[in-house]
């Protein structure tokens, strides 16, 4: 029967349905309806069918395939494994370069933010000395008044925040970097 067929070919290859649905651009419910009974392939289909699980239209077709003990090989394990393990490589290695790109953004941002601080803080100061210079009481209805001009403490927050941000973003740099 071809729907016992599919599937005792199917697991003798070591194929899950959503492998197989791929590999004939399919999608995982057609190959569930065959293995089902509940639908059959086209021709066209079956002819890929046959060729994806390397056997013929006609076996496919024929008598229902004794299902084979539970013997699978070890170099069949090995290479589903493989397959597995190369899978999962890949996509730590994906996740890794993301975060690695976040921690490089976030250094960027933290050398602007020092650079910014640093500025800000410098021009802060050296307009406060300037306008020291010529500063002058300003007498007013109540008495003298004397007015304090700098920005430089608002900027020293700023400039913590742009180190802390810096060595966190050192840190996870140096964490997801290819060295393990």
């Amino acid at each position: 029967m071809l729907s016992e067929n599919i599937k005792v070919l199917r697991k003798a290859k070591g194929m899950s349905q959503e492998e197989l649905a791929i590999r004939l651009n399919v999608v995982r419910q057609t190959i569930s309806k065959w293995e089902r009974g509940a639908s059959v392939p086209d021709s066209e289909l079956l002819i890929k069918l046959a060729e994806v699980l390397d056997t013929s239209v006609t076996e496919l077709l024929g008598e229902t395939i004794e299902e084979q003990e539970e013997q699978v090989s070890l170099q069949t394990i090995a290479a589903r494994l493989e397959t597995l393990n190369a899978q999962f490589a890949r996509e730590n290695e994906r996740r890794r370069k993301l975060w690695r790109g976040i921690f490089i953004i976030a250094a960027v941002f933290a050398l602007g933010l020092l650079v910014h601080g640093l500025v800000s803080t410098f021009w802060a100061m050296s307009t406060s000395q300037a306008i020291n210079g010529s500063l002058s009481i300003i007498g007013g209805a109540d008495g003298p008044t004397a007015i304090l001009v700098t920005g430089a403490v608002g900027e020293i927050g700023t400039i913590l925040a742009a180190i802390v941000i810096g060595i966190m973003a050192i840190i996870g740099i140096v964490k997801t970097s290819n060295k393990h």
